[in-house]
Order: structure tokens, then sequence, then C-alpha cells
């Protein structure tokens, strides 16, 4: 008997089912069977559920003769589910990763509940993933598991199916089943909470719910939904047959107006012709389930803020008096909205005029304004160079562009500015030199004798500027006329290598001049000590005996979301204890949870360092990196230590991307073509072994040819000092020593402090001679 019996409706939805299936498949918590009901899909669908059947068995196929909906397609399910709790998912929505193991500890946690309701988010075409506007209902921190009465404010979520896990042997008792019809989740959602011993809840993410474009039934406009009186219809007769739930009549006649409400309001979802029907038919049913008693505000919520005057106009039929309360109400909301635009165009207005204004001031020959990632923080090459131009040209005056959150990223000292206000476009309109890893806004005017130092955010795999022209899916959006106008701007480049200088030079063509000096942000990959070293993974909670991995993916533009293509948490749970993984997700997806695709049931060896404030702190805390195409391979290569590939979706990903190099061709260190071969890469040991440190070595000198610790010395004696001629010049390869791997930083920790003792008893020996007979025997 399986755990879990995950249970899909397909129907029409081949575009969808193979993410959706594979998103219960491929869970950390294998204890699922799958069942999958092909409701006579007319598409693929069939093919697709026969196919995962075949070669899975947790996967039960179920083909129905007749197409005959979602709820009784459900039921189709639930007659072949075996597993101790249901749980249903639409064809074209998926689980979030860990979510079956976040359900199963939930559920272990609160002594096996009848029901556990979890949150869900909804995910949009163009890439926004917005979760539940109530996920604060599911706070662990209220009542114990109990009945609804514990939590009644769970009524006002939304009446569907898919975002509770079921005891099988509870639906089972109490006979529960789905309806036909479009909205067969009422009539299923509402009995179960009412008949549940014991509700428990889940704050957390475990349905990423799509919403299409087009073909989704609730967005269809048709009379098909006045399908809702009829279950709630049926909700009234469960009411009736069960006189025990009457004093949850008043918060149910509540959800029932709002529900009715919500769809005469959605101008997608009925005919024109029939709204005046459709009204009527809501006053008839509300005049008829109208509670006698008001009930008590604390039954699933007292009633909505105007609700009760709403209802009223319902029950009233006064239709006309209804839609013109509606658009007073719509047309406040507007002309508020054009207040607020009307301020914001004011504010922009006068911060135009006074950037035009200060244009017309003098440059100032002292100010330095730098900024990174889309105004992200103190961070990557321009945060190295800010600090080597305090250093080394102590006579200018810095200043960094970045919003509040990111505040405490800047040095002390160093002067923030915030994006878009007045001092940021004075700095802009007067400071000689400006740098940045990306273009300043589009509004922003070079003047005659401004410098613009633009340093890039790494060496470039896949494919950049007008390279990815050919490419439909990566120039969606792009405009390219302005992003050359905005290299136009440039007076330097940097370069980390030949590599880069070739595909900057060809991806943005401009007159600017490629400065062949390094990478700055990997001057400290050279410079830090073994104590650094030591102390950054003293920092991270890192044990002397472990071993930690850096695991830093690549974003794919390609795919909807992300999901970190090796699973985190099964790294660390198959290495154990011996070993740490660092994850670090990338920079397109700061946030933690549903966004990276991070589980939450990590184990306690694999740290979240996503938003630690430096990838090269956690370069020199590490022993090991594993990647896949982010750039950051080309830094690590720098400190010399083992690099593994994980390419599983190589030829994907350069179909989707382009790439100016076959990495696994030429990799910085040994190449794993799966998930399998990653663990078995790592478990014997070949990750460090002598083909490691071959490729390594090769990878090295092709793309680090220039990093040897001075990187951003000789940029600020170029660009700030104009001292072309005075630049230290490039370190051979054999005189460069990167930071101490953590094994040997250890190492030479104890050697000096067994030096400084031997001082000190030289220190203590008549006349201040140390005499050496006096040494301990190893092991003393």
């Amino acid at each position: 008997m399986p755990r879990f019996s995950v249970i899909v409706p397909v129907h029409k939805v081949q575009a969808y089912l193979h993410e959706c299936l594979e998103s219960v498949l491929g869970q950390s918590f294998t204890d699922v069977e799958l069942i999958a009901v092909d409701d006579h899909s007319p598409d693929g669908c069939g093919a697709v559920v026969a196919s995962y059947a075949a070669r899975d068995h947790r996967v039960t196929a179920v083909h129905l003769a007749e197409n005959v909906g979602p709820g009784r397609a459900r039921n189709a399910g639930i007659a072949h589910a075996t597993g101790d709790y249901l749980l249903f998912l639409d064809g074209d929505d998926t689980l979030t990763p860990g979510a079956l193991r976040a359900v199963a500890d939930r559920l272990a946690e609160t002594a096996e509940p009848d029901v556990l309701v979890f949150d869900h988010a909804r995910t949009y075409w163009d890439g926004r993933v917005v979760r539940g506007r109530r996920a604060g209902l599911l706070s662990h921190a209220g009542p114990p598991p109990g009945p609804l009465a514990a939590r009644p404010d769970l009524l006002r979520l939304r009446p569907v199916a898919w975002n509770k896990a079921y005891r099988r042997e509870f639906v089972q008792r109490r006979g529960l089943s789905f309806p036909p019809g479009w909205y067969e989740d009422v009539p299923w959602t509402y009995p179960a909470l009412l008949a549940a011993g014991t509700v428990a809840v889940l704050d957390r993410v475990c349905v990423h719910d799509r919403q299409r474009r087009h073909g989704s039934i609730l967005r269809t406009t048709s009379t098909r939904h006045f399908d809702v009186f009829e279950q709630y219809e049926r909700l009234s007769a469960f009411l009736d047959r069960h006189p025990v739930h009457d004093p949850w009549r008043p918060a149910l006649y509540r959800r029932t107006a709002d529900h009715l409400l919500l769809i005469y309001n959605s101008a997608d979802r009925l005919p024109r012709s029939s709204r005046a029907a459709y009204f009527k038919r809501c006053g008839l049913l509300l005049r008829r389930l109208r509670p006698r008693e008001p009930g008590r505000p604390g039954r699933g919520g007292g009633p909505g803020r105007g609700g009760g005057p709403r209802r009223l106009l319902v029950r009233l039929g006064a239709r006309p008096v209804f839609d013109a309360v509606r658009a007073a109400g719509t047309l406040r909301r507007r002309l508020r909205a054009l207040a607020g635009a009307a301020r914001l165009a004011g504010r922009t207005a006068a911060l135009r005029t006074h950037y035009r204004l200060q244009r017309q001031r003098p440059l100032d020959p002292r100010s330095a304004v730098f900024a990174a990632d889309r105004y992200g923080g103190y961070a990557c090459n321009p945060a190295a160079l800010e600090t080597a131009v305090r250093g080394l040209a102590p006579h200018l005056r810095t200043a960094w562009i970045t919003t509040e959150e990111h505040a405490g990223t800047l040095p002390p000292g160093v002067r923030r500015l915030q994006p878009g206000s007045p001092a940021y476009w004075t700095a802009l309109a007067r400071a000689t030199y400006l740098v940045n890893n990306v273009n300043f806004p589009h509004a922003y005017v070079k003047r005659p004798g401004q410098v613009n130092l633009h340093t890039h955010q790494g060496t470039p795999l896949g494919h950049m500027g007008l390279d990815v022209q050919g490419d439909p899916a990566a120039s969606a959006g792009r405009d390219f006329a302005r992003m050359l106008a905005h290299t136009d701007r440039w007076d330097y480049c940097l370069s980390a290598n030949p590599h880069s200088s070739v595909v900057w030079e060809r991806a943005y063509p401009a007159g600017y001049t490629t400065l062949e000096y390094g990478q700055p942000r990997n001057d400290v990959l050279l410079r830090a000590s073994a104590d650094d070293v030591l102390r950054l993974r003293a920092a991270l909670g890192l044990s002397e005996g472990v071993t930690a991995l850096l695991y830093a993916p690549a974003h794919r533009g390609h795919r909807h979301g992300f999901r970190p293509p090796a699973d985190p948490a099964r790294l660390g749970r198959e290495l154990g204890p011996g070993f740490v993984i660092l994850y670090r997700a990338p920079r397109e997806h700061p946030d933690r949870g549903c966004a990276t695709g991070l589980p939450e049931d990590l184990p306690g060896n694999v740290l979240d360092v996503s938003a630690h404030r430096s990838v090269q702190e956690l370069c020199l805390a590490s022993d090991g990196l594993i990647t896949d195409y982010a750039s950051l391979m080309f830094d690590y290569a720098v400190l010399d230590r083992p690099v593994v590939v994980h390419a599983e979706d190589w030829a994907a990903y350069r179909i989707a991307r382009g790439s100016y190099l076959d990495i696994t061709a030429e990799p910085p260190g040994l190449v794993a073509g799966s998930g399998d071969e990653l663990l078995g890469i790592l478990r014997t040991g070949a990750w460090r072994g002598p083909l490691s440190t071959r490729l390594r070595a090769a990878f090295r000198e092709r793309y680090c040819p220039w990093d040897d610790g001075h990187a951003a010395e000789r940029v600020v004696r170029r660009v700030f000092l104009g001292e072309p001629g005075g630049l230290p010049p490039v370190a051979p390869a054999q005189a460069r020593h990167p930071a101490p791997a953590p094994d040997l930083a250890r190492e030479q920790a104890r050697a000096q402090a067994r030096e400084h003792a031997r001082e000190r008893a030289a220190a203590q020996e008549p006349g201040g001679v140390y005499d050496q007979t006096r040494d301990p025997a190893p092991g003393g």
C-alpha cells in the first residue's frame, strides 16, 4: 500500500501532461502511485499516459470509453487507488519539488488527519509565479489539528480539490464522490471539510496552478457556467441530509454568494445575452438558501466588505442598481489609479527637468559611480573595482547605486544612491566615471568627458548580444537597436580571456577599447589566505572534516519557472554526512521556495546559500564545484579546485540558447550525463582524481590567462589614473598561488600555529635563543 495515490484526470492537455506527470514521479518522496485517467481525450494524452504506465510500475493508466468530465474521471481514479492518502492534480498543473515529502512529514506531525490543506501558487504563461492571497490562513502557529470549527476561515480558501490531501479511509467512510459538471469541486470540498474529524494545515506551496492563455474551462465564455447553481444545490442537499452542520449555513451562504458574483463580475465567462438570466438565477438561489440566523462571524469569516448590501441587491433582483453600484466602484478605482499615475507622471517630469539642468553643470572629475546586477547590491567586477579605487585612487569619491533592500551589502563609508532619486540623476549627469556590469537606463545621456566602463558578468558560454538574433526564443522581446545604442556609450569593455574578447567584439560591436586584464572579482581568489578560507567555512558552519560542494546551476530561459537539474536534497541524502551541498540559485531566481524549485524538505547537509552576499566567498569556502552551464566555472577554475559539469540537458540547452563552445568536449573537469552518473563521480572520488586535474589544467590555460590577482589594479591604473605604461604585468601561471583549498588551509594553519609556538618557546629561553632539542616528539 503506497503512502499517496495521486489522481490526475487528463483531457486535451497533451502540451503540459509530460511536465505534470514528471512533477509527481520526480519527487524525492517515492512511496507514491500515480493514477492517470484518460478522459477519452481526443489528442495524444492517452498515448502519453500509456507510455508512462509501460515504463514506470508506479503509474496506473485508466482509459475511459467516453468523456465524462474531470469529476467523474477523478471518481474512476479513486476506484483504483490503494494509497493511505488521496491527492488530486489537474493534467496541466504540477507538484512543486519536495511537495510529497513535505506533505508526508506534516501528516506525521499532525497525527494522520482526515484532511490536510496546503497552499498553491498560480503560474502564468509569462513566467510570473504568484502565491495564493490567503496563505496566512495556513500558518502552523494557529490552533492544533481538529475539526473545521478550530479553523473556520479555511472556508475562505478556493473551493478546489487539488489543494488538499484526503485520508482514503475517510473518503470511503463518508461516501464522498465528485458529481458531473464544470464546478464539481464545490460539492466535494465543503462536505469534505465539514465531515472531517481533524483538519490540519501545511504552510507550503505544493501545487503550481497553471494559468493558460487559452483553453481553460473556467475562462471559456459559455452558458455552461450556469452549472454552478446545480453544484450549490447539491451542497444545500448535503446540509439538508446532515442537520448537524446547520451552524455552518451562514458561512456557506456567504461563500455561495461570493462565488456566484465572482462569475457574474468576470467579463469573460458569461455571454452578454445570458447575464440577465444568470443574475435572476442568483437571486432565486440566494433567497432560497438565505439562513434564518445570521450566524457568528467566526464561522468561516464574517461578511466581506460591502458584501451584505450586494447580496441584498441580488436577492431583490435589482440588477440595474447592482450594475450601477459595481460601475461606480470600478470608476472610483480607476480615478484613484489615474490620480496615482498623475502623481507619478508629475514626479517623472520633475526628475527629467532636474536631470537636464544637472547636465548643464560641469562634470565632477573626482566622482566615480558604480552599479551591478540591475542595482541588486555590492557585487561582481564593479565591487572589486570600487574597492580598488578607494585604495589606489583615494582622491576620487565613489558612490554605489542600489536599493534600500541591498544597502547592507555596502562596505562602511561607501555612499549609497537610491535608484530614481534626484541624487541618482545628479550622479549620472555629473560623474566623470561610470562603471556597471549591465547597462545604465535608456534615459541616461552620456556626456562628453564621461568615461563608461562595462565589465560584463563573466565569460560567455551561451550566445549573447547580436548573436541571439537568429534564435526566436532568445531574441523575443529584445530591442537590438536600443542595445547597440547602449553599447555605443561604452568607452571600455573588460575581457576575462581571449575567447571573451572575440565574443564581445562580435556580439556588441562598437568603438570601445577592450581591456584584456582578467576579472577583478577573481583577484580575491588568488589573494585570500588560509585563515580567510577557514574563517569563511566557519561562518557557514562547515565542520573541519566535511567536504563542501558548491552547486551552482545556470538559468534556463527556455523553461517555465526553475528547477535545479540535479536535486540538491538527493545529493545530500545520497552522499551522506561527510558532505555538505552549498546550493546557489541563478541570479535570475533570487527568491527561495517555489521560485527556485528548491524543496523545503532539505536534509541537514544541504544549505541554501542563494542569498549569500558573495559567490567568491562561497568559492573560497568550498572543496569543489558542481555546475552545468553557469559562467562561474570559469571563475572557479582560477582556484585550481575540482569542477564537475552536470550536462544532462546539454543538447536542449544548446539548441535553446546557443553556445560558443562545447563544454562537454573541453570541460574544466569530469562530465556527468545524468544524476546517477553525477553521484557516481562524487561517491568514487573521481571528481578530484588525475583525469579531473588534467582537464582543469587545460581549461585554466585557455580561459584564465590573465587572472593573477592584479586585474583590478590594472583597470584602475589604466582607466582612473591614466597610467597605461605603468600597469603590473600578468604573472606567469607558475608564479600564481590561488587561495589554498580547505585541506591545505588547515595544514598551513597548523604549521603556522606550531611555528608561533616555537617562537614563543624561543623567547622564553635564556638569551632568547631557541633550542631545537626541546621540541616535543611527534604526537607528544
